[in-house]
């Protein structure tokens, strides 16, 4: 009987330990895709203009995919984004006068393929809230994919 209470307990113990192993793991990774989307896209394109931080953080082959009042779908790859980028800096406007900053109700990552929610504030206006898909690859987590909800107050 006692044999088999500690076997019981080896099994719980060892299992707890790899439970909370992995979680710590997944915990890791989820600040990592913060971390990417905080500098490639909160601070590279919203806030600073480092275009330098876009190309790390954004997969050349990204993609945002809006809806227009068509029902039609339509595509904004990431060349013509860190072009307006660009632009923006030539004409003066970084940084923006209201910082923009973000909250992260939720990241959900399996295995190699991540989804972030991530709800965008302008100040203290709640402008968008985007969905973003990432994979990680050799040198990291890379956004490859935004959706996003434009809230009405602010259209």
């Amino acid at each position: 009987m006692k044999r088999l209470f500690f076997s019981i307990l080896l099994i719980s113990l060892f299992t707890a330990s790899a439970f909370a192993q992995d979680n710590a793991d997944l915990e890791k990774e989820k600040e990592l895709v913060k971390k990417v989307i905080t500098s490639a896209y909160q601070e590279g394109i919203s806030n600073k203009g480092d275009v330098e931080a876009v190309r790390q953080g954004f997969h050349p082959g990204f993609n945002i995919i809006g809806v227009n009042k068509n029902n039609s779908l339509w595509k904004y790859p990431i060349y013509s984004w860190i072009e307006s980028v660009e632009q923006k800096i030539k004409d003066g406007k970084y940084p923006p006068e209201e910082k923009i900053t973000f909250k992260y109700p939720l990241i959900d990552i399996t295995e190699k393929a991540a989804m972030a929610k991530v709800q965008y504030f302008k100040g203290s206006k709640h402008v968008y809230t985007d969905y973003l898909s990432l994979y990680k690859f050799k040198e990291g987590w890379k956004i490859v994919n935004k959706i996003y909800w434009q809230h009405e107050e602010n259209k």
